[in-house]
């Protein structure tokens, strides 16, 4: 790994050429996917935001420049960058590299967390900190679109929109929480077809096409056609981030590190609250994670070249297994018990709720919050919700 071998810092990253980002970009995921394939551990996310990592640590300056990692979990490779790529086989060990960001373990982990929709707060206290006090240098919140169908993203982008403090948002758009998004504001961010806006540039068009000769007509289809997904793509995300006063740059395709360093670049020298909406893969650059995100958003110890686990099974079964079939049980018998899950249907096994009482299963999206006080109101009725 020749580049990477020469790459401590964010520092020395700087002094590369742009022309050797690409390679560059490989050569972490590779590295990634050796650790974790021995380790486990967090991996799809990491994969999808490797060039977004290296174009933001290549285009801000820091650890001067403060960013901050939405949750933490695509933190690895920007661990690998800051310091840490030898100490990466101990994350997640005791004594070890943390699995999300902290402040106690590098100046470049700005603010630590590991619930989702936490970064646009966070960052925005610290934009607003650094005018107090007087100082200068740039502030970027970097949160994924699973995380944007939280209230919380939403209050604080209400909060720093209208403003002219400077600060960034780059919202990572793989359209893959941990699990398939639900909810209106994600049907807004990726069923874009039916807003007002589209439709009316829509019926324009077949204005066109009804005026056009016939000759030209499966030309002008075609056009149509890629007018059609560059409205829904460049027209209407940016619309919602507008509203709220920031002002929208994008899409950007998250896998072209050079155009994003280069967008990046631009966004730092602005004024004002800007957005800017990258469009990624969840897995990148491994197959299996491409095709099946979900599965691999974590995994243990496996085999890079088969996909297959590595670590041996005790036979013993899973805490959440024995909880999922624990709580199927008790349902089967009590029709008034709920089961409530915050995207996490997998993790917490209420899939298994789900499949055998759809009606009284409930999927709130990441927004615990809502999740805990929509129970409670549940309970008023004399329902029985777990959380």
């Amino acid at each position: 790994m020749a580049l990477l071998d020469d790459i401590n810092y964010p520092k020395d990253l700087r002094r590369l050429n742009r022309d050797d980002l690409p390679p560059l970009v490989e050569e972490l995921r590779e590295r990634h996917i050796d650790v974790v394939s021995k380790k486990g551990g967090h991996f799809g996310a990491s994969l999808g935001v490797a060039e977004l990592t290296v174009a933001l640590h290549y285009a801000f300056d820091t650890p001067r420049d403060q960013i901050v990692w939405d949750t933490g979990h695509q933190a690895y490779i920007h661990k690998i960058l800051t310091g840490r790529n030898e100490q990466l086989p101990t994350i997640r060990t005791q004594g070890g590299l943390a699995p999300f960001c902290r402040r106690d373990e590098s100046e470049y982990d700005t603010f630590g967390a590991g619930h989702a929709a936490t970064s646009i707060s966070a960052a925005w206290g610290m934009a607003v900190g650094r005018d107090l006090t007087r100082q200068d240098f740039s502030v970027v919140a970097v949160i994924g679109d699973g995380a944007m169908g939280c209230g919380l993203a939403y209050e604080a982008l209400n909060n720093a929109g209208h403003t002219d403090r400077d600060f960034v948002v780059v919202l990572n758009d793989n359209d893959m929480s941990i699990a398939p998004a639900v909810g209106a504001m994600n049907k807004y961010l990726t069923s874009m077809i039916t807003n007002p806006a589209y439709n009316k540039v829509r019926g324009l068009v077949k204005e066109v096409l009804h005026r056009t000769p016939s000759g030209l007509r499966d030309v002008m289809e075609e056009l149509a056609s890629r007018l059609e997904e560059s409205v829904k793509h460049l027209l209407t995300p940016g619309l919602i981030f507008e509203e709220l006063g920031f002002r929208y740059v994008g899409p950007v395709d998250g896998h072209d590190v050079k155009t994003l360093t280069e967008t990046l670049s631009r966004v730092r020298k602005m004024k004002g609250p800007i957005l800017v909406h990258a469009l990624t893969q969840k897995g990148k650059g491994f197959s299996r994670a491409e095709d099946d995100p979900w599965t691999w958003h974590a995994s243990g110890p496996f085999d890079k070249v088969t996909g297959s686990g590595t670590k041996k099974s005790t036979g013993l079964p899973r805490y959440q297994k024995v909880f999922g079939k624990g709580l199927v049980q008790l349902a089967e018998s009590d029709p008034l018990i709920v089961a409530i899950t915050a995207a996490m249907p997998d993790g917490t096994s209420t899939d298994m709720f789900a499949k055998a009482f759809p009606d009284r299963y409930f999927d709130v999206g990441i927004a615990e919050g809502h999740g805990v006080t929509f129970a409670a109101g549940l309970a008023t009725q004399g329902v029985k919700p777990v959380v």
